[in-house]
């Protein structure tokens, strides 16, 4: 094969289909007709002279090609999104974009306040944030769909050796309680209470409520004693059952500032326990970070560390210059 013999535009569509499962649902996804997609991958099957799908079933199922041209495809498409970005920053922050994961609670409690500080000061940089479970971002981070992320719980253990972790912030997580409960006026509640009262919390599943069990075990409550009354699908509809009496939970305490502030849920204050979980920075060093990514640690991840040792650009391993790894290989070859 002298020549390449596929295109990007027939990468991008093996891979629609692969995601939807479906030739019809990636010609949605892509905005084109099914006709086309499906000339596309008839077009790319008699270029590379090998199936890429089985037609036998009612769902699209690649074949083992198909599965192999999906892997170096996707890692294809990245480097050309990476070199894309990297073109873009020669504006010097004039445009370009952002890209920045979390995990839930942070995704929806924390982040939102770091991107609005960034876009005052970078307006014409499109930013994008990504909520997904810790181990999602973490692979997103590390396929390098993903600038940078914050994340809760801990990064999968095949992921430890090629992401960089940097402890960024200490998470408190408060016990809340009605405001007209009884334990509401007391100074301080013992261990011993908990068990004595109705919880609401997350499904058992969740990987926040796996990271609230580990961190409550840690700081030695027994989480197999806690009474669940009521499991609940999000930290939203976990906070309106505890205001309307229903019960108590544990959540972080960014989650609960308005709340607070508006006397709408107690926070009760446990005897010599503090419920403490560790958030952290998560980027990938073998990738490009772009100067919108820099100028994020640089200038809004300080403004937001609960540790006494500012972040600096310092902690972060330098980036790989992958243009010039480019040109020093095409001159080599």
């Amino acid at each position: 094969m002298s020549d390449i013999p596929f295109t990007l535009d027939q990468l991008r569509i093996l891979k629609a289909i692969a995601a939807e499962g479906s030739f019809k649902r990636a010609a949605d996804t892509l905005y084109v007709s099914q006709p086309a997609v499906s000339l596309q991958v008839q077009n790319l099957e008699k270029q590379l002279n090998v199936p890429l799908f089985d037609r036998g079933g009612r769902k699209a199922q690649l074949t083992e090609a198909g599965h192999l041209l999906l892997s170096y495809g996707e890692k294809i498409i990245t480097l050309c999104q990476e070199t894309c970005r990297a073109i873009e920053d020669l504006q010097n922050l004039q445009g370009g974009t952002l890209i920045v994961g979390a995990s839930q609670t942070t995704g929806t409690y924390l982040l939102p306040r770091m991107i609005g500080l960034f876009r005052q000061k970078y307006p014409d940089v499109a930013v994008q944030l990504q909520v997904h479970s810790t181990r999602r971002t973490s692979w997103g981070v590390a396929n390098g769909q993903v600038d940078l992320a914050i994340i809760g719980g801990e990064v999968p253990a095949e992921l430890q050796d090629t992401l960089k972790i940097i402890p960024y912030a200490e998470d408190e997580l408060a016990l809340i309680l009605p405001v007209d409960h009884a334990l509401a006026k007391v100074e301080t509640v013992q261990k011993e209470d908990l068990y004595r009262l109705n919880f609401i919390s997350l499904d058992a599943q969740s990987t926040i409520r796996k990271v609230i069990d580990k961190v409550l075990t840690r700081c030695g409550i027994d989480t197999k004693r806690l009474a669940i009354e009521m499991e609940l699908n999000s930290i939203e509809a976990i906070k309106n059952a505890v205001q309307a009496g229903l019960g108590a939970a544990f959540v972080s305490i960014t989650a609960i500032e308005k709340e607070v502030k508006m006397g709408e849920i107690y926070v009760a204050t446990l005897e010599e326990v503090k419920v403490r979980r560790t958030l952290s920075v998560i980027i990938n060093p073998n990738r490009y970070r772009s100067k919108a990514a820099e100028a994020f640690i640089q200038e809004v991840l300080p403004e937001f560390s609960t540790y006494p040792e500012k972040l600096t650009l310092e902690h972060f391993s330098p980036s790989p210059n992958i243009l010039k790894e480019v040109v020093d290989n095409v001159a080599q070859a």
